[in-house]
């Protein structure tokens, strides 16, 4: 039986070489003798009819595609330039080419079509070890649509009969696992979708949204769309359409999609489906005068079908990607030659000229009159057409890809057959799965132009070009302004459109996306759309994407909140007013000091000088200058050996001041009491030198202790807005506390001496004076303590100094002046006899004997 199946396979083989004819039955088709046959797969109709339900029904296609017509005339233009090429000498390429119907269906019965003969000798092949004569199609050109391409796949699969598709981009058919025998001479969406994506980031969108379909082809690239987005494009919708949708039956689906995409704030919209669903998308958006920005995939960026529609310049920008695009060498000139005749033997042609019939006479002139191309059922007629404004359909894509598929074929051949140019060693009779391994092993450049090998998954290294529907003057022209690489990087867009992009930092639909210096661009929790907030008075910003972020310590956030600057480091400086008059004062206070110390010093003698003290005073004399001296430690730019200095050197200094005070003012009550045995207990006591020793050595020990626990330390305060105060710290409040409570208790017990010495002969009225200082001490250092408090920045030491100069100025002016006065001005007061007179006249007003007075 096969036997005679193959003889009648010859026999039709010798009757159809002279000229191609149309195959009987199922699928239309057209089909040519040779030895090597190359099966074909073109969706030339759009639309598949059945009537009926049964499997005997007849079905009937509707809807005639020039444009696919025209690619299956490529593939056969494209076999018949091999044929004149010597890369097979001696050998002819013929074809078996089936008409799909866009229908998986009639897809798949294409398939059975083309491997009947090839299954049947298959069988008896593997049952015998002689080798016999394959016949049959040894490689498929085909098919269109994914779907289609997926259920041939599997089908091709098992006897592994290459299959090369020239616009099957699904990434599902990658998967060699399951597709074998599958190969193209598109990129896969893989490919397509990250071009896409990176087109976006490309021209700054940050927002895009997707429409696909439900089949492999949309759902799919939709996803991979999503997945190559990550979080450098947000999604703003997705929406799946349904495989067979359609105006009639899913009405309500596209009404909501319209205002989806009405209300969209996307800059762009990817609409990744087949090229009838497109036209029903973008007609509605015509009628409703939605105007946005489209992405358009491989399916319908270059369909004259959409581009030619009523209006769609009102539509908005249309972006496309295609695969590498290039002219068929000689095809448009090959279309333009057609003749009526020549449909006669092509079923494809015949079905041509039905929907478009040839003019008598050739009278169209100027192509741009060629406007015949309509959806035509079966009940319309065109009017006559010039045959030649078929070239005007010519595409430089799919039919390039083609063309690339019938050359890779050619060149596999050449290598299996080991042809060069005179003959081929090898016979016509191969398997299939040898054919298929000699094909992903190509690698050879077309014309120059295009180089094409396969990676492990059957995908060729080629890129996309990126296309832009010029639509000036209400016509469309599809220009090429940039293309996709195979590394994945864009190149060569104009440079306008990128900058005209970059440059937008608000989006038509009010979407942030940069901000200016001093906010940061927020996302809302439900929408893709960015807002800019301003940043907290404490951040800065300097726009763009830039988040707000503090400044360092050291800085402070400028005014418009956009950059930090470097905060002023202040501190008392030598030059500031305040700080000028406090030396001033200090300096005068030390040259007063010193004055009367040589006053003194010159009156060492005399009784003012030994009721003082006498070389107390000289001690005292000396604190006081140490205590002035204390006070330029708190001036410039503090160190950490000046904050340990200033402090403790005043409080030992006037401690001693006021210890010695102490002790003068203890042995003037000493000499003066009248109940003889507590004079008598008292002069035991009455050592001045080591009174002030002890006094100065307890207050000697807590600044020791001060220094060494708790010692003061430089401190530098950044809380203020614009400065960073350079101070010293006291390291201790309760070393403060502990120092100063420790001279304002000696300071208490002189007061209350001195007080109680108001009663004793005073001439010089000494005891009043020191009450004074003491009493000022006293008040300074409790009021210094809440205005040290409230005292900010650097004159916290201004105040320190202050106080310290009051205190030292108390014991000066008021211990030492009136003793200075006396000298100067009063001289005869300062006389022993002039003292013992005016403590005898003291003591007479008391009624006291001044013998008794003085036992």
């Amino acid at each position: 039986m096969w036997l005679l199946s193959l003889l009648l396979i010859i026999h039709v083989s010798h009757v159809s070489a002279a000229h191609p004819r149309s195959v009987t039955g199922g699928p239309r088709g057209v089909f040519e003798s040779g030895d090597i046959i190359v099966g074909g797969l073109f969706p030339v109709h759009k639309q598949l009819v059945k009537n009926g339900v049964k499997q005997t029904s007849s079905v009937k296609c509707l809807g005639f595609d020039v444009g696919m017509f025209l690619r299956s005339q490529a593939m056969i233009y494209s076999l018949d330039m091999i044929n004149k090429s010597p890369i097979l000498p001696n050998l002819k390429l013929g074809y078996e080419i089936y008409d799909t119907c866009s229908d998986v269906t009639m897809a798949i019965k294409g398939a059975l079509r083309l491997m009947e003969e090839r299954s049947n000798l298959t069988h008896e092949c593997l049952s015998s070890e002689s080798t016999v004569s394959v016949i049959g199609t040894k490689a498929v050109v085909g098919e269109r649509y994914s779907e289609g391409s997926i259920a041939i796949a599997r089908l091709f699969a098992l006897p592994l009969i290459p299959q090369i598709s020239y616009a099957s981009t699904s990434e599902l058919l990658s998967r060699k696992s399951k597709f074998p025998s599958f190969l193209r001479t598109v990129p896969s969406d893989a490919h397509q979708t990250r071009a896409i994506v990176e087109f976006a980031k490309k021209l700054n969108w940050e927002i895009m949204g997707a429409i696909g379909s439900d089949d492999e082809y949309g759902k799919y690239g939709v996803e991979s769309i999503i997945d190559h987005m990550g979080n450098d494009v947000c999604l703003d919708f997705k929406e799946i359409l349904p495989g067979d949708f359609s105006r009639s039956t899913h009405q309500p689906l596209l009404s909501r999609l319209m205002e989806t995409v009405r209300n969209s704030t996307a800059e762009g919209i990817v609409i990744f489906t087949k090229t009838s669903n497109v036209r029903i998308i973008l007609e509605e958006a015509i009628r409703l005068g939605i105007n946005r920005t489209w992405v358009a995939g491989d399916t319908w960026s270059t369909a004259s079908e959409i581009y030619s529609l009523k209006g769609i310049h009102k539509i908005g920008r249309v972006f496309g990607f295609v695969m590498k695009r290039n002219d068929v060498p000689g095809f448009e000139e090959h279309v333009r030659n057609f003749t009526p005749h020549q449909g006669k033997q092509n079923s494809f042609f015949q079905d041509y000229l039905r929907y478009f019939p040839a003019c008598p006479k050739l009278s169209v002139e100027d192509p741009q009159n060629c406007s015949f191309y309509e959806n035509f059922q079966d009940n319309h007629t065109a009017s006559c057409t010039d045959i030649k404004c078929l070239a005007k359909f010519v595409d430089q894509d799919e039919s390039y890809s083609i063309y690339l598929a019938v050359n890779v074929i050619a060149h596999a051949l050449q290598s299996l057959l080991k042809c060069d140019d005179v003959k081929c060693e090898r016979n016509t009779t191969f398997f299939p799965w040898e054919l298929l391994e000699e094909i992903r092993q190509v690698n050879f450049t077309v014309d120059n132009t295009t180089h094409i090998s396969y990676d492990e998954n059957g995908d060729p290294h080629l890129g996309y070009d990126i296309l832009y529907w010029d639509m000036k003057y209400g016509n469309v022209t599809v220009r090429r302004i940039g293309e996709y690489s195979p590394s994945g990087v864009i190149e060569n867009l104009p440079e306008h459109l990128v900058s005209e992009c970059r440059q937008i930092t608000v989006t038509v639909y009010d979407c942030f996306k940069t901000c200016p210096s001093g906010q940061e661009l927020n996302s809302n929790k439900d929408t893709c759309c960015k807002t800019c907030n301003a940043c907290a008075i404490n951040q800065f910003s300097k726009g763009g994407l830039e988040k707000c972020k503090s400044c360092q310590e050291d800085e402070y956030v400028s005014p418009k909140r956009d950059s930090c600057l470097k905060k002023q480091v202040t501190y008392l400086n030598w030059l500031d007013g305040f700080a000028i008059a406090l030396m001033v004062f200090g300096a005068a206070g030390l040259i007063f000091t010193l004055l009367v110390a040589v006053l003194f010093i010159r009156h060492w003698n005399t009784p003012i000088v030994k009721g003082t003290g006498g070389n107390l005073c000289l001690v005292i004399l000396l604190a006081l200058v140490a205590s002035f001296c204390s006070i330029y430690t708190f001036f410039g730019k503090p160190s950490d050996a000046s904050c340990k200095a200033g402090l403790p050197l005043f409080a030992i200094s006037f401690t001693l001041c006021v210890s010695c005070i102490l002790a003068n003012l203890f042995q003037i009550s000493v000499g003066f009491a009248f109940d003889v045995k507590v004079r008598d207990r008292l002069k035991r006591l009455n050592r001045p030198v080591a009174i002030a020793t002890t006094c100065t050595a307890v207050q000697v020990a807590l600044c020791a202790v001060w220094l060494s626990l708790f010692p003061p330390r430089l401190q530098q305060i950044s809380s203020y807005s614009r400065k960073i105060v350079i101070q010293c710290h006291i390291g201790s409040n309760a070393m403060l506390g502990a120092t100063m409570g420790y001279i304002g208790l000696l300071a208490a017990v002189c007061f209350l001496f001195a007080f109680k010495g108001k009663r004793l002969p005073d001439l010089y009225k000494n005891s009043s004076f020191i009450t004074i200082s003491m009493l000022i001490y006293l008040v300074v250092w409790s009021l210094f303590i809440p205005v040290y408090i409230n005292t900010p920045g650097k004159y916290v030491q201004a105040v320190q100094a202050c106080a310290m100069l009051v205190s030292s100025y108390s014991i000066l002016c008021c211990h030492f002046c009136p003793k200075c006065y006396v000298m100067i001005f009063r001289k005869e007061l300062n006389d022993e006899k002039v003292i013992l007179d005016y403590i005898k006249k003291h003591y007479e007003k008391k009624g006291v004997s001044v013998v008794t007075a003085n036992r």
